[in-house]
């Protein structure tokens, strides 16, 4: 780490991503092998961002039953019937270990429309529409107002969308810490990549240190 690189905890957010039922439930629809694993620790950080009123977003899929906002790969199966992270399921919600509080749900029209959606002091539900966090969703500027300069990436299917939020956040220049066991399917080359572009790699117990220290 140097001084561009280096994570700063006073103006650091934490995003989860994509940890919702339907990728999560041993019975799920669309289940990611190790997510489950992974959301102790994620509970664990989302509970010392709230403790230090850091911001908290948690970014989300939802699939249109028509499939018309799915992305290319998946728009045969969404068309076809697969109820996938279906607004108004129960498969789109939060995990229950994430969410504020039982009687939380997701407002699906909101979110589509782009909006925030607020649950909590300093808590945010964001829906983006492709793999990162920042594609065509308003997150840079949300985070700039905040003055956040730093993200902290956890959540479901590394290969896939924490990885392209990683390195939509790099193009953006923030600090960018990534917790590899708050994380699925993460995988070695893949974190050495991350190094190699001045990700911070933390794991639950080191990251929670350094947030409230």
């Amino acid at each position: 780490m140097d001084e561009y690189t280096r994570p700063n905890p006073e103006q650091a957010a934490l995003l989860t991503i994509d940890t919702q039922n339907d990728f999560t439930l041993p019975d799920a629809s669309a289940r990611i092998p190790g997510t489950a694993d992974a959301v102790p620790q994620m509970e664990r950080l989302v509970e010392a961002f709230r403790s230090e009123a850091r911001p908290v977003i948690h970014v989300v899929r939802l699939y249109r039953e028509d499939g018309s906002n799915v992305d290319q790969c998946r728009r045969q199966a969404i068309e076809d019937g697969a109820e996938i992270v279906r607004p108004g399921t129960e498969g789109a919600e939060l995990v229950a270990e994430l969410k504020p509080s039982g009687s939380m749900s997701l407002d699906a029209t909101q979110l589509l429309e782009g909006t925030f959606q607020e649950i909590g002091s300093n808590e945010w539900i964001l829906y983006k529409p492709r793999w990162g966090a920042f594609y065509s969703t308003d997150l840079d500027d949300f985070l700039s107002e905040r003055s956040v300069n730093t993200v902290i990436v956890c959540g479901c299917n590394f290969p896939n969308c924490p990885r392209t939020t990683v390195y939509e956040a790099s193009e953006r220049d923030y600090r960018i810490v990534f917790v590899p066991d708050a994380t699925s399917k993460t995988y070695n080359r893949g974190l050495d990549e991350l190094e190699n572009i001045g990700v911070a790699l933390m794991d639950t117990e080191e990251t929670i240190e350094w947030i409230t220290e």
